[in-house]
């Protein structure tokens, strides 16, 4: 077996960083979105927040393949498919929620 990556204890740090830039998100699509701004900044978070989670999903399966402690590859593994898993199902719903804040702009311009 290699020589552990990381302290096992800290696998939850993963965990703990993608709850966080999905509560960073989520709180900012919810005050934001509706009124249409701040689109960029959203998408770059949220965006970042993606590839973040598919890093450290493709970091913890290679950390099983070579063999890595469960500590290691578990954290790793878990924090990446879940992110992965709730931003990527997450995605039409911002995209959404910026087209009908589009859309309410344009009606009230109509009047």
């Amino acid at each position: 077996m290699n020589a552990p990556w990381f302290p096992e204890q800290y696998a939850w740090v993963f965990g703990v960083a993608v709850g966080v830039f999905g509560g960073i998100t989520g709180a900012m699509v919810g005050c934001l979105a509706p009124f249409g701004k701040a689109k960029k900044l959203v998408f770059a978070i949220y965006w970042f927040a993606v590839v973040a989670s598919l890093i450290s999903l493709i970091a913890g399966i290679i950390a099983l393949i070579s063999g890595q402690p469960y500590g290691v590859w578990y954290g790793l593994t878990l924090a990446g498919f879940i992110g992965s898993l709730v931003f990527g199902l997450n995605y039409f719903t911002l995209v959404n929620a910026y087209r009908q804040a589009e859309a309410r702009k344009m009606a009230a311009q109509n009047l």
